[in-house]
């Protein structure tokens, strides 16, 4: 069974190619044109041992925010994709992840309904490097889930430096993400009473 989604995305905005594969080793080849949020997406495919290609032209020259948010939703999507039928994945997953001063906690559920709860420390620096709000890590987050349908619970309950504490996010939900969508050789079906995610 192949597990990967590929998902292309335009708009007079953005121009969009994502592909993942669930099953991967972590391999990671990522240009959005932000450096900051490169280095996040390869952090999300070394971590979770995904196989992830992201291609994004964005509209740079006014801002970074659609080129993050329509790479994001795509991203949920080909996760969402990837997924198939989520016959036989473990559908629950948790990480923690430290990097130096900052932790986080991720918890998520593949469950097909999107919802996000997310909480980071305030009086963050407004921006990480030349071209990375801040602000836009919980609409990436909230974009992912949106599309990807599932529930996701981002918990960093101290952290200084503003590029530790989005770094720690991304790894934890990699972590998260690779454990919850791993198959489960002891699960048959769909892991849900209801008979359908």
């Amino acid at each position: 069974m192949s597990r990967v989604g590929r998902v292309e995305r335009v708009t007079k905005e953005t121009s969009v190619l994502v592909e993942v594969g669930l099953d991967g080793t972590g391999r990671v080849e990522v240009s959005t044109g932000v450096g900051f949020y490169d280095h996040m997406l390869a952090q999300l495919g070394k971590h979770g041992l995904f196989d992830l290609t992201v291609k994004t032209e964005g509209d740079l020259h006014i801002d970074s925010h659609h080129t993050i948010e329509d790479t994001a939703l795509a991203l949920g999507a080909a996760f969402r994709e990837a997924l198939g039928d989520k016959s036989g994945i473990r559908r629950f997953g948790s990480a923690s992840c430290p990097l130096d001063e900052s932790l986080a906690q991720v918890t998520v559920d593949l469950s097909g309904r999107p919802y996000l709860v997310h909480h980071e420390p305030e009086g963050m620096a407004p921006m990480i490097g030349p071209d990375y709000d801040t602000t836009m890590t919980r609409h990436i987050l909230e974009s992912f889930v949106a599309q990807a349908a599932i529930c996701l619970h981002v918990h960093v309950p101290y952290g200084r430096n503003a590029h530790h504490i989005v770094e720690a996010q991304f790894k934890a939900l990699a972590r998260a993400l690779r454990e919850a969508s791993e198959l489960d050789p002891r699960a048959t079906g769909v892991p849900s009473t209801k008979g359908v995610l």
